[in-house]
């Protein structure tokens, strides 16, 4: 899979330079049989790569592996939150943007790549809500990395229990869906 989409983006690059090309060869007048075969090219690289990202997020065994690495992240990501959230008193308040980019980074990531999971196995609905919490608390730890940078220590203190929050709420409406 990975090589037919690679193909198709090699397709749409050269499809795109080919065209770019045939367009400024001739100041008077373009070589549309050129112009052509670079459309065609395009087209089918364009095609390529929708169908091996269209087959791949179908795939039974993607999707259920990616739910499994939601879950496990987003728990991850809520328990650092609280953890985090518990520890800020005995923490110097420059310090805990450290602390966020020691925790939460590589969990983020993992939750973000499987995201579109929760959409294919359960609809948009329930992406939409589960997202929301998520994009919230993302927002909150955001917050807490600028205010940490900046001294900011009442607004620490309040974005971290704001972004454990979220976190928490997110884990609990990805629980609540059934397999």
């Amino acid at each position: 899979m990975r090589i037919m989409k690679a193909l198709g983006y090699l397709l749409i690059t050269i499809a795109f330079l080919g065209g770019s090309l045939t367009a400024v060869v001739d100041e008077t007048d373009v070589w549309w049989g050129w112009f052509a075969c670079a459309m065609a090219a395009g087209s089918a690289g364009v095609t390529l790569v929708y169908l091996t990202t269209r087959a791949n997020k179908k795939s039974g065994e993607k999707l259920g592996a990616g739910m499994a690495d939601l879950r496990q992240s987003l728990a991850a990501i809520a328990q650092n939150a609280a953890k985090l959230n518990a520890e800020k008193e005995s923490i110097n308040t420059y310090d805990v943007r450290h602390r966020i980019d020691e925790l939460f980074p590589d969990e983020i990531t993992r939750f973000v790549e499987a995201r579109e999971c929760i959409a294919h196995v359960h609809g948009l609905q329930a992406y939409g809500d589960i997202m929301s919490y998520f994009a919230a608390g993302e927002r909150y730890l955001n917050r807490v990395w600028s205010a940490s940078a900046d001294g900011y220590i009442d607004e620490v203190y309040a974005y971290l229990e704001k972004a454990q929050n979220q976190f928490h709420e997110a884990t609990e409406k990805l629980d609540a869906l059934k397999e």
